[in-house]
């Protein structure tokens, strides 16, 4: 069986039975297998993921099959699924086990999406290279000797190494676009609040968000438009009615670009990056779009702001894992207070702990005001200036990331050069607003360069419709 280039490829085979569901779970399985040393699962569902698509095929016959079937799904190891392990790929939850789905997971599941296994990342969700993981790194299929991204990094490189039709991960300050950028595949990062939380282990509760991997924004859009909704499990959930983003991605207007001078100036930004991305500005001129540059004087305030408030969520959200309820425990405590301080020494890793650490630092009576409320002070900055931004323009564009996929230990001994990692795709996480990154290009080495642009929040069908017409025309190219 070839690689299936999108969902509609597989719609088609299954509609003149070409092939069925259980044919192609076997087809992703033999890939899993072939590219195991990738390391991208932590677990394949293969016996259930099997028995999933044998009640789809009956269902397809009967012609009460659900918008998704015939899709093979991967999960990140922050979202839950009843009687699956979910460790977020820390020791401090080793063996635990959910006692519910995530409702993202489990409104896909309804539509009969399979699920073929769990993805491996960084630690709860917390770097940019996935080398933070107890399950060890993932490897770009790319290039093995260079990173992922992360955290969301074994997301991307199962929809990159056609392990699976589409996965799910999780962005809180760019762990979804980053990745995608370094794979060469589509990744989304929807308005906070546009997809329910429920089920998802917490990092950084005003950031997390759910999001989508893909080979094409079609499969983007619908996927999103299954799992994005109220939930009464969630009450940040928004109640705004969800628009079927997979049929609106039409785009024929003329439209209102801007760029942020910071960020193609900058000069951590590798030159073939710059390149790429005024070079689509460039063709948006000559297609009639009008494009313009403006300042965004708050850029190098919004990685400090963004670090001090993710951090600060992390050391409240992680004093649940103590090792008193579920999860690791060490075995060489002797009374209460050993059991808690070398349970969480044990079982957290080196970047988690360091983030837990600056978090309880900010949060403190003695800098609580100095950092945290300036912070929440700067971040309504941001968003104000990004949402006023995104009312005279339709999108924002910028570059994805600075550099194309370092090496393996490039960034390991300086964090502030992993967090620089982070730059451009903070903003759209500080402000709440949606925003994809879709290919553009490849540098001199041959490793995929990312374009991410932002529109208003709740505006998902139009960065779709944009991005659809950007990644169709060829102007991203």
């Amino acid at each position: 069986m070839e690689k299936f280039r999108s969902f509609d490829e597989i719609k088609k085979s299954l509609e003149n039975k070409e092939t069925d569901c259980r044919a192609i779970v076997n087809h992703y399985l033999k890939n899993i297998e072939t590219k195991a040393h990738l390391n991208a699962f932590v677990e394949v569902y293969g016996p259930s993921a099997l028995q999933q698509a044998a009640t789809i095929d009956e269902k397809l016959e009967k012609g009460t099959a659900g918008k998704l079937a015939g899709m093979v799904l991967g999960i990140k190891d922050v979202l839950c699924q009843e009687g699956k392990i979910a460790n977020a790929s820390s020791k401090i939850l080793e063996g635990f086990e959910s006692q519910f789905t995530a409702t993202a997971v489990q409104r896909l599941i309804d539509e009969d999406a399979i699920i073929i296994g769990r993805l491996n990342c960084d630690e709860f969700g917390m770097g940019s290279s996935n080398e933070n993981s107890v399950h060890g790194k993932v490897l770009n299929g790319i290039d093995e000797t260079r990173v992922p991204g992360g955290s969301s990094g074994g997301s991307a490189v199962a929809v990159q190494a056609n392990l699976c039709t589409v996965s799910l991960g999780t962005d809180t300050g760019g762990s979804v676009r980053q990745p995608a950028a370094f794979n060469g595949v589509i990744g989304i990062k929807p308005t906070y609040s546009r997809v329910s939380r429920f089920g998802l282990i917490a990092y950084a509760s005003s950031f997390d968000t759910i999001g989508v991997f893909s080979n094409n924004v079609k499969d983007n859009a619908l996927v999103l438009e299954i799992m994005a909704g109220p939930d009464d499990y969630d009450s940040t959930s928004s109640r705004k009615p969800v628009p079927a983003y997979s049929d609106l991605l039409h785009f024929d207007k003329p439209a209102k670009v801007a760029y942020l001078r910071e960020t193609v100036q900058g000069e951590a930004l590798q030159p073939e990056i710059k390149q790429r991305t005024l070079n689509v500005l460039e063709k948006l001129k000559n297609e009639g779009h009008v494009v313009e540059e403006v300042n965004f004087p708050l850029l190098e305030f919004v990685l400090p702001t963004y670090y001090i408030l993710t951090t600060a969520e992390a050391s409240s959200n992680l004093s649940r894992f103590d090792g008193v309820k579920y999860g690791y425990r060490s075995p060489n405590a002797h009374n209460l207070e050993s059991m808690y301080k070398l349970s969480r020494s044990e079982g957290f890793g080196e970047e988690v702990k360091r983030r837990i650490m600056l978090g309880t630092f900010v949060l403190s009576a003695s800098y609580y005001d100095a950092y945290f409320t300036k912070a929440q002070k700067v971040r309504r900055l941001i968003k104000e200036f990004t949402e006023d931004l995104l009312t005279k323009f339709d999108y924002i564009v910028l570059p994805t990331t600075p550099s194309t996929a370092f090496k393996f230990g490039e960034h390991s001994n300086d964090p502030v050069a992993m967090y620089l990692e982070d730059l451009f795709t903070v903003q759209a996480s500080v402000s709440g607003v949606p925003a994809i990154s879709i290919p553009n290009g490849k540098d001199g080495k041959g490793l995929p360069i990312g374009l991410q642009i932002m529109a208003n929040s709740f505006k998902e069908a139009e960065l779709y419709a944009f991005a659809n017409y950007l990644t169709r025309s060829g102007l991203n190219e």
